[in-house]
């Protein structure tokens, strides 16, 4: 087997990568000034932007959860592989070929890449079975009975899985497939004999992820006879992972991005009918319910922060299990700070339904009268009360006044007021009287991190930022000492530069020789737009001057409590008096050649 990728390779991997290009699969990047770009965390759950990509750089930071690093370990992390992995995963990308210490390159690829490629070809395979005559017409008819025609079915990957115990492992494995790897990829199962094929006499949808690699499939049974789940997925696997994962989204994710808006329905053929209806962001979940994960996938294409309010819109059935999915959904909505909304057909008809039913216009004017969440959701809950009654207007209240409370926009909490107030038929004095026992919030609420707002922490930071971006415009930064820093994190940033400062033309090489954490705030500095766009050796110069006073100013206040301390006859106190002075004269001179408090 081959051993490790070359050295050289890995360095033409990391630095032909645009790591603005690479993480623009995942996240939607705006320009940030400076040369940044920023966007939505794909690693923790954020309302603001707080993700940095420097493409110059080559790094990516997120100030909120503190990830970064380069192009490689954002690969590592987005899509959990290992390190040879995600350099493989780069080269493909590419288009270049990898050679490796031992022996020659690598023809099957990571155990990823394995996997991948036999679902692509599983894909490929249904969707020539759905086109052969015999057996497959039943799932061409049923495709016919959804109002979905040949070219419908092919501009969804839709295909056939035949009524064999093995016809697909059997075509697999004369592509070079194992067993093993085919039950890995969760295309086959052991069977009595052997393995068998997972999916038989089914209609199958490829589940692609946001890449566009099919990652696995979906399955409608054909047959009465057939006595397993009506639907039946592919297992949680290696690259299957459901609940980060959305029908559709691959084809969605340009106009969702584009238009600010998706719509979340609830079968595989909704999302088709929406889709063909002209409805172009519509996604659905692969076998699970809605969840954290999601929502993330979407925050992130949405752009979701505080200076753009789009639109999440979700379709369930007119059914009880539909209000419960829709009151779920409710509860997540405080994860957005889109607006969110929720469009149910009155007969209880699903898009797919809806379409065949009245056709495409139909499905786009259900989206079109969609109506605020919130609104579903008190509505839902006020059906279960006679209001005819008084008690049964209190308990309205009691039940609804909490879900006012939940939104999270506190300019809407008096609008939903005076609407409850009129729904339940009740003075809306008492409405608000309940809103308000609810929504005291306690005071003095902690504050962190404020240690991290001072001034001189500020500056120590971009003093350090200057070195690690553009070292090579100034020629007084190696006058700094350590002890020059006051933070000790940033302290110890600047005695590994201090140690090796020919590693600053080299940050990898930096980072590597470092401690995890200093490695970690290292690529954070590197990432982090500096205060000026037009940053000059005059102004790194008189940073560092202003450091060196701050530090300076530090000693004297030390020294001159020693020296309140001494007895002016101590043989101590002289000297101290004398460094005192020098260091006053120091701080004169460093504070003419800074720029004084305008740093800060």
């Amino acid at each position: 087997m081959a051993g490790r990728i070359r050295e050289d390779d890995v360095s033409h991997i990391r630095h032909s990568s645009r790591i603005d290009d690479v993480v623009g699969d995942y996240v939607q990047l705006k320009n940030a000034g400076g040369g940044q770009k920023k966007g939505l965390c794909p690693f923790h759950d954020e309302k603001s932007p707080s993700f940095h990509v420097t493409p110059s750089k080559g790094f990516y930071h997120c100030f909120g959860c503190q990830s970064g690093g380069d192009v490689i370990s954002f690969v590592m992390k987005i899509e959990h592989l290992s390190f040879t992995e995600a350099v493989e995963r780069l080269a493909d990308r590419m288009n270049y070929q990898l050679t490796y210490e031992e022996g020659p390159a690598r023809t099957g690829g990571s155990d990823r890449k394995r996997l991948l490629e036999a679902n692509r070809l599983a894909a490929l395979f249904y969707q020539e079975q759905l086109q052969q005559p015999g057996p497959a017409q039943v799932g061409r008819e049923f495709l016919q009975s959804r109002g979905f025609d040949k070219a419908a079915a092919a501009k969804f990957g839709v295909g056939y899985a035949p009524d064999e115990w093995d016809a697909l492992s059997q075509h697999l494995k004369g592509r070079g497939f194992t067993d093993a790897e085919l039950e890995l990829a969760g295309l086959t199962k052991p069977g009595q004999r052997g393995h068998i094929d997972r999916f038989r006499n089914r209609l199958v949808w490829p589940i692609h992820e946001i890449s566009g690699d099919v990652v696995g499939f979906g399955a409608r049974r054909l047959s009465e006879a057939d006595t397993g789940p009506k639907y039946l997925n592919t297992p949680e696997t290696p690259i299957y992972k459901k609940s980060a994962l959305l029908y559709g989204l691959e084809m969605a994710k340009k106009e969702i991005a584009k238009k600010r808006q998706v719509v979340v329905v609830e079968g595989y053929t909704d999302v088709m009918a929406t889709h063909l209806a002209g409805i172009e962001t519509a996604v659905a979940t692969c076998g699970t319910a809605f969840g954290d994960e999601h929502i993330r996938i979407l925050r992130r294409l949405l752009m979701d922060d505080d200076a753009f309010r789009g639109e999440v819109i979700f379709t369930f059935d007119g059914d009880e299990a539909g209000q419960k999915a829709a009151l779920r959904a409710f509860n997540d909505d405080q994860k957005f700070v889109s607006q969110t909304f929720v469009a149910v057909e009155e007969r209880g008809l699903d898009p797919c339904e809806l379409r065949i039913k009245d056709g495409d216009t139909a499905v786009r004017d259900l989206i079109a009268r969609r109506v605020p969440l919130f609104e579903f959701a008190i509505k839902s809950k006020l059906k279960l009360f006679n209001l005819n009654t008084a008690e049964g207007r209190v308990s309205a209240l009691k039940e609804c006044a909490p879900l006012i409370n939940k939104i999270r926009d506190k300019a809407l909490r008096p609008e939903y007021v005076r609407s409850l107030a009129g729904w339940i038929g009740v003075d809306i004095e008492l409405v608000r009287d309940a809103v308000g026992r609810g929504s005291r919030e306690s005071v003095g609420a902690s504050r962190s991190g404020l240690e991290k707002s001072s001034p001189t922490y500020l500056l120590e930071r971009e003093v350090l930022k200057s070195i690690l971006q553009r070292s090579e415009l100034s020629q007084s930064w190696p006058e700094l000492m350590a002890e020059d820093f006051d933070d000790e994190a940033l302290q110890s940033v600047f005695a590994a530069i201090a140690a090796e400062p020919a590693m600053l033309s080299s940050i990898p090489d930096l980072i590597s020789r470092c401690e995890p954490e200093a490695a970690a705030l290292i690529t954070e500095l590197t990432v982090e737009p500096l205060r000026t766009n037009e940053l000059t050796t005059f102004f790194i110069d008189s940073l560092v001057a202003r450091l060196r006073e701050v530090s300076v100013t530090r000693k004297i206040s030390e020294l001159k409590s020693t020296l309140q301390r001494l007895d002016p006859e101590s043989p101590d106190y002289g000297p101290t008096f004398t460094q005192l002075v020098a260091l006053e004269a120091m701080r004169r001179a460093l504070h003419e050649k800074g720029l004084g408090e305008a740093l800060l």
